[in-house]
């Protein structure tokens, strides 16, 4: 697939200078580009171990043909070079914990209906599984799939915490560590259309969406993840 389209000058050498850098500190295990969608709207959800998740989901996206609008944490959008790049960029704030939470998940709606790609971390922060396994996801994910019906390809990744431990704050870029990165087939979410889009509901959905990205990062580490999920809504985890 050919690369994305960009007429940014200004992202085109972002995009060019993440490239050279993502070369040199990751090698590429990549399966599964097939399953991205050739050319319209779709969600990409992944899990999230570290800080560097985000640079390395933006590179398999961008490098099989898709500019994707990540949800992001609102405090992002106030540093310096990187607020105004994800700003300038149309990155989407999310509020966590106000009123203003909902307003990230109706601007990603917006833009899947008009044709663009939403990238994001359903569990909305760094996994605090002990053995970064994926946690229980918000619903935010869902409810746009549910809302739009487009496809939710599944898009799992292992290795980047080698460059950057959770919640590290010192990278580990020598020896060039190996990512790898897998799209899966789009999630069946077709059983929830068409119902009220209560907590029952919506949490059944955004199981379903955790259920498959734990079942393929199982895959990549060859172990079995703990049951049941990690909450971070329960202060203590059985």
């Amino acid at each position: 697939m050919a690369k994305a389209h960009i007429e940014s000058r200004g992202l085109r050498w972002l995009a060019a200078g993440a490239e050279r850098l993502m070369r040199c500190i990751a090698g590429r295990d990549w399966h599964g580009e097939e399953n991205l969608p050739a050319e319209g709207n779709f969600i990409a959800v992944s899990n999230h171990v570290s800080y560097v998740d985000p640079a390395t989901f933006a590179h398999y996206l961008f490098l099989n043909g898709h500019i994707p609008h990540f949800l992001a944490k609102a405090p992002l959008f106030e540093m310096p070079v990187l607020g105004p790049f994800l700003r300038a960029y149309e990155q989407i704030p999310v509020h966590r914990g106000t009123a203003q939470a909902k307003e990230a998940v109706d601007q990603g709606t917006k833009v899947l209906q008009s044709g663009g790609v939403i990238a994001l971390f359903p569990e909305g922060t760094l996994t605090r599984d002990p053995e970064m396994w994926p946690m229980v996801a918000r619903t935010g994910a869902a409810r746009m799939a549910l809302e739009t019906r487009v496809p939710v390809i599944p898009v799992v990744q292992w290795g980047v915490h080698r460059i950057l431990k959770p919640y590290g704050k010192m990278p580990h870029l020598i020896p060039r560590k190996r990512v790898t990165m897998i799209a899966g087939p789009p999630i069946d979410l077709s059983e929830f259309y068409g119902k009220p889009m209560d907590t029952e509901v919506l949490r059944a959905a955004s199981d379903r969406i955790m259920d498959t990205l734990t079942a393929m990062l199982e895959d990549i580490r060859g172990e079995k993840a703990p049951v049941p999920r990690f909450d971070m809504r329960k202060k203590s985890q059985a």
